[in-house]
């Protein structure tokens, strides 16, 4: 969490959340975040939080539902906002003009936190805002955003905080991000208490990926690693050998691994165990399975070697995401 979120917590009682609508904004995303902070409120008994609502110019614009939404003015109207979060929609690049982007620039010259969802990454990232930054966007616009902005850090994450960033990949992840602001700010038993209003499972974290078509995260240009991903979801329990699932898709390993370290960043093998013990997160938080029963169902032979590489991948041993759900 940054340490300029903390410095506001410190030294004032409510916390003031902008949010930036661009025209076409995802209104459910934008609600899914309000509606965390007021429940926060709600169920302590103050005012936690407080929020305003702005466009580029003051004036009204519609939700990508059709909707419109009183506004509270301007951008140069949110000079009391602690952080500022900009909401975007399908067509969000549409409307990142000059001024939408040298008026973002002029907010993030206040030093305050900012952030997106949905795609406002995109705006953000337009702005410069996310140079240096690890940040993420919606699992449709992930291909695109790393093509445009190559330099950029992007991840595949739910949603990512990184100092003084905070962005969230739209849909429920912003209740995912506003809970884990609020978690950093007033602590976790208020966050299990808003959890449970919002009938959430768990609260996610930013370990926790989008579920998302492949061609999505790395384009459609490169079928056959599409093609091998495919073949490591659909053999979990027995895992094939990394010359096994090159020698099916028709290519050396060496092209393999190279084809994970461009498009993935990562190697075959070590995507290969992630996915793995992902599918193994799912089942221990999902199911009432043994774990030893969860970790051969995931390909690890022995009850060590699996808690030992879930430990180093989640921070925490397989018996203990069990026991914290009871």
């Amino acid at each position: 969490m940054s340490e300029n979120v903390d410095a506001i917590a410190v030294e004032a009682v409510t916390l003031h959340v902008g949010f930036i609508l661009l025209p076409e904004y995802t209104l459910s995303t934008f609600s899914n975040a309000v509606g965390i902070l007021r429940m926060a409120n709600r169920l302590s008994g103050q005012q936690l939080y407080r929020w305003s609502l702005h466009s580029l110019d003051g004036q009204p614009l519609l939700s990508s539902a059709g909707l419109e939404l009183a506004l509270d003015g301007s951008l140069d109207d949110a000079s009391e906002a602690n952080i500022m979060l900009v909401c975007g929609g399908y067509s969000v690049k549409r409307y990142c003009d000059k001024a939408l982007l040298e008026g973002l620039r002029k907010v993030a010259k206040r030093k305050i936190p900012m952030g997106a969802i949905c795609t406002g990454s995109y705006a953000l990232a337009a702005a410069g805002l996310l140079d240096g930054y690890r940040c993420t966007i919606h699992w449709e616009n992930l291909a695109s955003l790393r093509e445009e902005f190559p330099k950029l850090d992007i991840s595949s994450s739910l949603f990512v905080i990184d100092r003084d960033r905070y962005t969230c990949a739209g849909g429920i992840s912003s209740i995912d991000l506003m809970l884990n602001l609020v978690a950093s700010i007033h602590g976790h038993q208020l966050v299990q208490q808003i959890s449970e209003q919002f009938t959430c499972d768990r609260v996610r974290t930013e370990k926790d990926a989008q579920r998302a078509p492949l061609k999505y995260l790395i384009g459609a240009s490169q079928p056959r690693l599409v093609e091998a991903v495919t073949l490591m979801e659909t053999n979990i329990e027995e895992p094939l050998t990394l010359d096994e699932i090159a020698a099916y898709v028709g290519i050396s390993r060496r092209q393999l691994e190279r084809l994970f370290n461009r498009y993935l960043h990562c190697a075959p093998s070590r995507y290969y165990l992630e996915l793995r013990l992902s599918r193994a997160r799912l089942l221990l938080l999902q199911t009432s399975i043994p774990v030893i029963d969860v970790a051969i169902s995931c390909g690890f032979s022995t009850a060590p070697h699996f808690s030992k590489c879930y430990s180093d991948l989640y921070g925490k041993p397989p018996s203990s995401e069990r026991r914290a759900l009871v």
